[in-house]
């Protein structure tokens, strides 16, 4: 009997290390999926931006899961967000459809030891370790307006073609938009802000919006569209109604969508940022924070491999963010060489 109890010690001494070994390889295995979650299926924009963090993500060695709903709703985002909290995830990135809605759940996933980011358009504070944006959402806000002002030659009707009523990063531009011309009123005194429509960054829907605020403004002069989707709609609209040169369209987009626009007149100029590298650049922060070397902290610095370094700083809704740069301007001088980047 007591050779067969140290027989038995013999054999679980020598399987202790190999079995060690593989748990800790299967916990290293699974805490190294990181996922990114966009507002729905079927936008360039976000196919883009998601590219640009598998890319981040693999680079780095680990495995990235890329999930988008249906429709841009924040109960679909929800599920998904439940979904990968069953699967213990090491960090969750989201483009939010929602700016509070989202909290129970993404509070609920940091509960667990999961790392979660906002990118692109934020979630609550209390719900993210830090939000990774495209540009300071003050200079987008009050260029748009100024390009308006531009195209508008000084006055007339102008309207915003938004996503959805609930996004944030719509909701914080659109309110700098309101900053500066309430801030600069003598100067915008004869530009009129006559609505702010919702496309909810689906086609149809956007084009319907562009429709409607052509029949219930004839002389509007320009339509501001900060979502890729409603810019690409008001481009088309204003294309086949024959209105180039007399109602004008600025905003953000896709230069490989607004090409043909930009070229033929409707859109004069517009602006974007890569969406690929805002992508890239969650990447590594989502890693960075899994690792313990980011924490959200004003003033932290970390690297984004082939952007460089960056650093945190304070966000106007009382977290943190990141930024990636300025906006990009896209007229005729540059279309052509930008349209087949993305």
């Amino acid at each position: 009997m007591k050779r067969g109890i140290v027989l038995a010690l013999i054999v679980i001494m020598a399987v202790a290390p190999i079995v060690t070994v593989f748990a800790r390889g299967a916990q290293e295995a699974g805490a190294q999926r990181h996922a990114f979650i966009f507002k729905n299926t079927g936008n360039p924009y976000g196919d883009k931006q998601m590219e640009g963090f598998a890319d981040g993500i693999r680079a780095q060695g680990f495995e990235a899961i890329l999930r988008a709903p249906d429709q841009p709703t924040a109960e679909a985002q929800i599920q998904i967000i439940e979904q990968l909290i069953a699967q213990r995830v090491a960090s969750i990135s989201v483009t939010g459809n929602d700016f509070d809605a989202l909290q129970p759940v993404l509070t609920r996933a940091r509960n667990q030891g999961i790392a979660v980011l906002s990118a692109d358009s934020a979630v609550n504070p209390a719900s993210r370790i830090t939000h990774i944006n495209q540009a300071d959402s003050e200079m987008i806000g009050r260029t748009l307006i100024q390009a308006a002002y531009d195209m508008a030659g000084g006055s007339g009707d102008i309207a915003i073609l938004s996503a959805t009523s609930t996004a944030s990063n719509q909701n914080l531009w659109i309110e700098w938009m309101q900053k500066e011309l309430a801030e600069n009123a003598s100067k915008y005194a004869n530009l009129n802000l006559v609505r702010i429509a919702y496309g909810d960054d689906l086609r149809d829907k956007s084009v319907s919006e562009t429709e409607g605020l052509l029949q219930s403004f004839p002389n509007l002069r320009v339509i501001i569209a900060p979502t890729t989707v409603g810019i690409a709609a008001a481009g088309r609209v204003i294309t086949d109604r024959g209105l180039i040169g007399q109602v004008k369209v600025t905003g953000l987009g896709l230069p490989s969508e607004m090409a043909e626009y930009i070229e033929n007149g409707a859109t004069p100029y517009m602006f974007l940022w890569n969406p690929i590298d805002v992508g890239y650049l969650t990447a590594y922060a989502a890693v960075a924070a899994v690792e313990g070397r980011l924490t959200g902290a004003v003033g932290e610095t970390f690297s984004a491999g082939r952007l460089g370094d960056f650093e945190v700083v304070q966000a106007g809704d009382g977290g943190t963010e990141v930024l990636l740069g300025a906006p990009f301007r896209f007229d005729p001088s540059n279309i052509a060489e930008w349209k087949t980047v993305y």
